[in-house]
C-alpha cells in the first residue's frame, strides 16, 4: 500500500477531485487547505540582513492510500489534472504504508482501504 500526498493549487482542486471520484476503485481522499511557499512562489527575492519574510500562498492538499497496483494511475490523474505548466503547480509525495486499521471493526490488513 502507498499513501499519496499531493499539494496543488486551490483552483485546480475541484477538477482533480472530479477525476479521482470517477475512478471506480479509489477508496477515498482526505482534503486539507494549507499554506506554504516553494522555490518559485512566495519567496522574497532580496532578503535583508535584518528581516527575512516569506509570503505564503494558499494551497490544497489531497491525501489517499491506494494499493500498489493503482499507484501510477492515481498519480497520473492528479499530475495531469493539476498541471498548468507554470511554476507553483505543486508536488506529489509517495510513502509506504505498512498496515491499516479500521477503527469501527479493528480489522488490520491491506483490505481495509
Amino acid at each position: 500500500m502507498k499513501e499519496i500526498k499531493a499539494v496543488i493549487r486551490t483552483f485546480k482542486l475541484q477538477a482533480v477531485l472530479d477525476e479521482l471520484h470517477a475512478h471506480p476503485e479509489l477508496p477515498g481522499v482526505t482534503i486539507s487547505y494549507v499554506q506554504g511557499f516553494g522555490r518559485s512562489v512566495g519567496r522574497d527575492e532580496k532578503p535583508s540582513a535584518d528581516i527575512v519574510q516569506f509570503d505564503t500562498v494558499n494551497l490544497a492538499k489531497i491525501e489517499c492510500v491506494v494499493n500498489d497496483e493503482m499507484l501510477d494511475e492515481i498519480i497520473d490523474v492528479i499530475r495531469k489534472t493539476a498541471h498548468t505548466g507554470q511554476p507553483g503547480d505543486g508536488k506529489i509525495a509517495i510513502y509506504d504504508v505498512r498496515e491499516m486499521v479500521k477503527i469501527r471493526t479493528g480489522q488490520r490488513s491491506d483490505t481495509v482501504i
